[in-house]
């Protein structure tokens, strides 16, 4: 079972602390979005730009964030299924140009890293760095943090999103 902890910091800035163990996937579930994390393992992934490939290395603690602006069970097994790919199939990360006539119809987005900054302003898909994903307006501005053992979120009230943690 794992475990999660809320603290308040600097007034109305929640954190969140949420145990995570690598068989396991954290949803984050809010009123019309979704978040999904889980932990990459210490692979590596190949990130598909119109112009290059890049090779991203990361560390066991760092964090696969899938966002998606929807809810329910559908959305959740989409979710689950894509970090599944990525991490356990080796799928690439493909990275739109923007403008692309497909970033409207994405469904899930992706970011890996140590720390990743949601933002509802930007245009799904279309973002190679991977410290920025795009998000509902719920989640606009939160971080997701990598730390030992789980991930921290700033910036979501805790009243705003329901947690379930299970297996991935």
């Amino acid at each position: 079972m794992s475990f999660l902890q809320i603290q308040e910091r600097q007034g109305c800035l929640s954190a969140m602390h949420i145990l995570i163990k690598e068989d396991e996937i954290a949803f984050l579930v809010g009123h019309s979005g979704t978040l999904a994390i889980a932990k990459t393992k210490g692979h590596f992934f190949y990130l598909e730009t119109e112009l290059e490939e890049i090779v991203l290395f990361t560390d066991p603690e760092d964090l696969i964030v899938a966002s998606s602006r929807g809810t329910g069970e559908k959305v959740m097994r989409g979710l689950c299924c894509t970090i599944y790919q990525l991490r356990e199939l080796c799928a690439p990360l493909i990275v739109l140009p923007k403008g692309h006539r497909a970033s409207p119809r994405l469904k899930t987005v992706v970011s890996i890293g140590p720390c990743t900054r949601l933002s509802c302003k930007i245009e799904p898909g279309t973002h190679p760095e991977q410290d920025v994903l795009c998000g509902s307006e719920e989640f606009h501005e939160a971080q997701v943090l990598a730390k030992p053992g789980g991930a921290e979120i700033l910036g979501i009230a805790s009243k705003e999103c329901n947690i379930i943690v299970q297996k991935l």
